[in-house]
């Protein structure tokens, strides 16, 4: 449909003169293209590039390990890892992303986490277990509560545990790439710093340290009760995605006190270790 409006016929000479050309898109070419899949992470303890072994390969972020441990408890090995790029340079600004080759008709991608599950499931199959890989209803049913306590109550107890940021980081750290507050990972809630008989509004939070301790102590024997002598966690046959979120949590902790807890991150982390080389 012509539109009504049309320019003056000397401003259309004058614009004649200035055409538009759209030129096709130039093909990224790499000096190193890629031949493996490769998980961004956030740096592990030590970061040499020279590692002889792979037993400082895992993230010290929980988000990063618990994607590794995901991809390697479902079975994959000769996944790469690099720790290069900033979380700014992931998708929607936060790591890990995976970045997989080209294959056959299919061109290579960054993933978002969001997207790895059904990655690894193209991979090696499954996928399509309603049960998602425990015994019952019952049994996933559980697995959520088990989910809940650990990304609350112990990833709590994880924010304390690290070392504060100075405060001009803190002020320059954007709201996309950092993680979850610390209040908002509590249950219930933590109480505002002022309250209603206060002149000023509700503000801050007042958050007990010794509260959060407790939980976090009550948290840990739960979870080591219910592993029991299991090899996996709610008795599953093979490892699940609870697996592999206690893990994460397990090995950022650094557990000394349940025997059977340490016993099982150390038999997982040779696992996890094993699935990863360095970019």
């Amino acid at each position: 449909m012509a539109s009504v409006f049309s320019l003056p016929e000397p401003l259309q000479r004058f614009l004649s003169k200035f055409p538009l050309h759209t030129y096709p898109p130039i093909p990224v070419t790499s000096r190193c293209p890629l031949r493996e899949p490769t998980l961004w992470i956030a740096p592990p303890r030590t970061t040499a590039v020279d590692q002889i072994t792979n037993s400082d390969i895992l993230s010290t972020d929980v988000e990063c390990l618990k994607w590794q441990a995901y991809i390697a408890l479902r079975g994959l090995t000769n996944i790469a890892v690099r720790w290069d790029i900033s979380p700014e340079g992931g998708i929607d600004a936060r790591l890990p992303c995976l970045h997989t080759p080209a294959f056959g008709d299919a061109s290579s991608e960054l993933l978002a986490p969001r997207s790895i599950p059904g990655w690894v499931d193209g991979r090696v199959g499954g996928g399509n277990d309603p049960l998602n890989g425990y015994r019952d209803d019952t049994l996933k049913d559980e697995s959520h509560a088990w989910v809940s306590l650990l990304e609350g109550v112990v990833h709590g107890a994880l924010t304390l545990s690290e070392p504060p940021q100075p405060i001009l980081s803190q002020l320059l750290q954007t709201t996309t790439a950092g993680g979850r507050a610390l209040a908002a990972t509590l249950s219930p809630p933590p109480a505002p710093l002022t309250g209603l008989s206060s002149v000023l509004p509700s503000y801050g939070t007042n958050i007990s340290l010794s509260f959060i301790q407790g939980q976090y102590a009550e948290a840990i024997a739960s979870l080591s009760e219910r592993l029991g002598t299991d090899n996996w966690f709610l008795g599953s046959e093979d490892p699940t995605a609870l697996d592999a979120l206690a893990f994460a949590y397990l090995h950022c902790l650094l557990l000394q006190r349940r025997v059977n807890l340490v016993a099982w991150e150390q038999r997982v982390r040779t696992q996890v270790e094993a699935a990863f080389t360095v970019a």
